[in-house]
């Protein structure tokens, strides 16, 4: 149906980008049931899937497999938790400052989950993806890592997945997620790329750069046949575990207002130079 402007109005009819096929394939709720991606949610679920398989489930429309479910609840325990990071320390000052709001601090903390503090795991797995889109051209895994690193080094830029400030010269989450990786006999062509990233960016930066817990979570979860557009939703919903153990705590043992404290301590105040001068 054609929009029309009116009076310099915009028609209540206009939609904002292209609109999907009104159909949810999720879930609804019945007067007598729940029914998830075809399931019965009491009479079939409940009870029988771990938290782990269920959100699987829930994210895919598949039940996992015994790798899949074994790897997406190691990686959920590798990146739930990394001591007062911003997102912990923004979550528990928004609670002492609200202490009714438990969601609106964990939401504080999620609004602060970006790839400086939470990782960079999405953008990983669209390197990954890249980097196979030349193997399957015909590149070795080697040859076309050492590419990637040498184009991204050329541009001044930041291979993702690699570079740690507290963890070298490893990550030992990154280390054990691939020691399990290969001996579930689970390491594909996404791992080995990202060993062979490894050894790329280490030659084009001229020293060895640890490789963070982000790539083996990409190269993984894409070995698992994990969709890349939901690689990032592993550490949002690990994340919120750990929000949420800062919040019991900060409601036992008040934090908050004292890291807001040291923030005043550790910040001078500089009166700004008068006009002209």
């Amino acid at each position: 149906m054609p929009v029309r402007a009116s009076s310099g109005k915009i028609s209540r009819d206009m939609q904002i980008g292209k609109a999907g096929a009104p159909v949810s394939h999720i879930s609804q709720a019945y007067p007598d049931r729940v029914e998830v991606r075809g399931r019965d949610l009491s009479g079939d679920l409940m009870g029988r899937l771990s938290f782990t398989e269920y959100f699987h489930l829930l994210l895919t429309g598949r039940e996992p497999t015994e790798d899949q479910r074994f790897f997406l609840d190691l990686l959920l325990v590798a990146i739930a938790e990394h001591g007062m990071m911003p997102t912990n320390v923004a979550a528990r000052m928004t609670l002492a400052a609200d202490p009714d709001s438990l969601q609106g601090a964990v939401a504080a903390g999620i609004l602060g989950a970006g790839p400086v503090v939470l990782g960079t795991s999405e953008e990983c797995a669209r390197l990954l993806e890249q980097a196979q889109e030349r193997v399957t051209a015909g590149a070795e895994p080697t040859a076309a890592a050492t590419d990637i690193a040498q184009a991204v080094h050329a541009e001044g830029g930041k291979v993702p997945g690699f570079g740690h400030p507290v963890h070298r010269p490893l990550d030992p989450r990154a280390e054990r997620i691939l020691e399990l990786a290969d001996a579930r006999d689970a390491s594909g062509r996404h791992v080995l790329l990202a060993r062979s990233l490894r050894d790329a960016v280490a030659e084009a930066w001229g020293q060895p750069l640890t490789m963070n817990v982000s790539m083996p979570i990409a190269a993984v979860l894409l070995d698992l046949d994990f969709p890349a557009d939901a690689v990032k939703t592993v550490p949002i919903l690990a994340r919120t575990a750990g929000l949420l153990a800062h919040l019991a705590e900060e409601r036992q043992q008040p934090l908050g207002f004292l890291m807001a404290g040291k923030a005043e301590e550790a910040i001078q105040y500089e009166r700004p130079p008068k006009d002209g001068g």
